[in-house]
C-alpha cells in the first residue's frame, strides 16, 4: 500500500525499551478534498530512510499494515493498529518551472528596408 502527501511532521529517532529497538514517526498529510495527516512509523534500519527528507516534502510512503491483540489483566480483549513505513521516495514538485523568454529577433539583427512583413 502506499501513502501520497506532504510531509507535515518529521519526528527523531527514539530508542523504546531496554532492548534497544529504534522507532521514528512521520505525518504525511494527504493532498485530497478532506485532507487527512496520517502518522506512519518507520523502525529499526527503516529510520535512516527519513535523513533523505525534510517536512514540506511532497511524497510518496510505501507502508504495512500491522495488527495485534492484546488480553489485559481483567481478560478483556484489546486490538492495535500500526501504520508501518518501509520505503519513502521524494516526489517532483508540482509547481511549473518558469522558461526562459527568448526573443524571435536576434540582437543586432535588422528588418530589411524592402520587407512588408512586420517583424513579430
Amino acid at each position: 500500500m502506499e501513502v501520497f502527501g506532504k510531509i507535515k511532521m518529521l519526528g527523531e529517532t527514539k530508542t523504546v525499551g531496554t532492548g534497544g529497538f529504534l522507532k521514528r514517526e512521520l505525518v504525511v498529510t494527504t493532498e485530497e478534498q478532506y485532507p487527512q495527516h496520517i502518522l506512519v512509523e518507520f523502525v529499526q534500519d527503516k529510520c535512516d530512510l527519513l535523513d533523505k527528507v525534510q517536512e514540506g516534502n511532497s511524497v510518496k510512503v510505501s507502508i504495512n499494515l500491522r495488527g495485534r491483540e492484546w488480553v489485559d489483566p481483567q481478560g478483556v480483549t484489546k486490538y492495535f493498529n500500526q501504520i508501518q513505513g518501509w520505503r519513502i521516495e521524494k516526489l517532483e514538485s508540482s509547481e511549473p518551472v518558469a522558461q526562459p523568454v527568448k526573443d524571435s529577433i536576434k540582437e543586432g539583427a535588422t528588418v530589411g528596408k524592402d520587407d512588408d512583413s512586420l517583424p513579430f
